[in-house]
């Protein structure tokens, strides 16, 4: 029923290491852009990172040099692997494969998908 799943989240101790997994239903291989938000109960959610079809990657400031994102198009799976993590990493993690142009979908199919998040904690 779902078409993304997020899974990887937990609760980690500052310093340490998360790997994120977005799991799609279908087929990831022409989706333009995969990426990664996070969200802060009272604050608008942000980009964390996003990869494209071509490989370029983007990342929040935030986050560079400790996170790294990547997709595996023969599993169809979109990673956040997350290093050193800090306290103010903690957020629920939303997984986005922007289909609006993926042409191996039906039209109506085309849009942006969103996972129900999962929950990392960064704390002592």
């Amino acid at each position: 029923q779902a078409q993304v799943a997020e899974s990887g989240g937990g609760l980690v101790q500052p310093g340490g290491s998360l790997k994120l997994s977005c799991a799609a239903s279908e087929s990831i291989r022409y989706t333009s852009t995969v990426g990664w938000y996070r969200q802060v109960p009272g604050k608008q959610r942000e980009l964390v990172a996003t990869v494209t079809i071509g490989g370029i990657t983007n990342y929040a400031d935030s986050v560079k040099g400790r996170f790294a994102i990547s997709r595996d198009n023969e599993k169809n799976t979109v990673f956040l692997q997350m290093n050193n993590l800090r306290p103010e990493d903690t957020a629920v993690y939303y997984c986005n494969l922007d289909r609006s142009q993926d042409f191996s979908v039906p039209m109506w199919r085309r849009k942006e998908y969103w996972g129900q998040g999962t929950q990392v904690t960064v704390s002592s």
